[in-house]
């Protein structure tokens, strides 16, 4: 009878499993992404606004064009080559132009100068989070000749999680129908860039984040490494020659670069390379063992720096003597030189 017993109730346990597995009562989903379809866009009609749809898991485009070289390895975190600096906030200033750098995404700067205008008490009349753009009404500000108003106009830093804020003033004279490409008063927008910058280093660890704000303002950041057609890698910059230039000039300054000479009508930087000590921990593995020995010895290079559009540049090197370099040679020093350009 025991045995007799232990039989049915084995039969009833799978008989249950069985039934729990047909009927899926508890169903597997873990494969339902497969068979995920592509449905076409929400058509809204014309006279309506369709700024609230936007796609909620968006795959960002690949940057990185490069194809390792050698045996496929599991990558090591990027080394932090750069002179990292403890402020969050810095503005920066070149020429005439100045901004506020920050070390947060879009999207964490974005919720930022809409709470600061907020606590101040300065209405916004215009916003466009895919451009970026931030617009206030006309106000009487402290010490303003007249009526003015600002512009906020927030961008993907140089490097990625990094954000670039400008500002731009206008006072209520002249053509008020279309922003100017400078500020009317540049010491209004400059007064107004400290303070934002300020309120920002002041909240940043409270900060919220704006999800659209980021999507839209991407977060690759604008320098890249990239191949060209012929498998010839190169270091392309999404900023206007002059700014790229200053850039390139101050990553090699504070890298393992010494310039030695340099020609800007030809967009040219003459370096030596100058390793590190043998036991630096980054440097150990930054480079292969293949070109590891020849990469401790200084070598001159040339670095140059050509335009492509007015927003757009490309790096290239070569060795100062005409010889060969290998790619994988080229991939590791032009990283070197990526990861120090902001």
């Amino acid at each position: 009878m025991m045995r007799r017993a232990v039989t049915v109730a084995c039969a009833l346990v799978l008989s249950a499993c069985s039934w729990f597995s047909d009927q899926q009562l508890v169903r597997d989903r873990s494969d339902d992404y497969r068979k995920a379809r592509v449905e076409p866009r929400i058509k809204v009609p014309s006279h309506l606004e369709d700024d609230a749809l936007q796609d909620i898991y968006v795959i960002p485009p690949t940057t990185e064009t490069v194809t390792p070289t050698g045996t496929f390895e599991v990558p090591r975190p990027a080394p932090l080559v750069a002179q990292e600096s403890e402020e969050v906030v810095r503005i920066q200033r070149l020429g005439d132009e100045e901004w506020v750098l920050a070390a947060v995404a879009p999207g964490q700067l974005w919720p930022q100068v809409r709470s600061f205008l907020s606590t101040n008490g300065v209405q916004v009349a215009r916003v466009d989070a895919r451009a970026g753009l931030i617009e206030t009404g006309w106000f009487q500000g402290r010490d303003a000749r007249m009526a003015e108003r600002f512009q906020f106009r927030i961008e993907q830093g140089v490097q990625r999680n990094t954000a670039e804020l400008h500002v731009l003033q206008q006072y209520q004279a002249g053509d008020i129908d279309r922003w100017p490409e400078v500020s009317g008063d540049v010491e209004r927008s400059s007064e107004m860039l400290l303070a934002v910058a300020q309120y920002i280093a002041n909240s940043t660890e409270t900060a919220p984040v704006s999800m659209m704000a980021q999507q839209a303002m991407g977060e690759g950041g604008k320098v890249t490494l990239q191949e060209d057609r012929d498998g010839d890698p190169f270091v392309r910059l999404a900023l206007p020659y002059y700014r790229a230039w200053a850039s390139v000039d101050r990553a090699l300054r504070e890298s393992n670069f010494t310039i030695r000479d340099l020609d800007r009508s030809g967009g040219l930087f003459y370096v030596r390379f100058v390793p590190p000590d043998e036991d630096d921990g980054w440097f150990g593995w930054l480079f292969g063992d293949d070109d590891e020995e020849e990469l401790l010895t200084q070598q001159d290079y040339v670095f140059k720096v050509s335009e492509e559009s007015s927003s757009l540049v490309r790096i290239d090197m070569t060795r100062e003597d005409g010889t060969e370099m290998s790619r994988s040679q080229k991939q590791q020093l032009l990283s070197l030189l990526k990861g120090n350009i902001n």
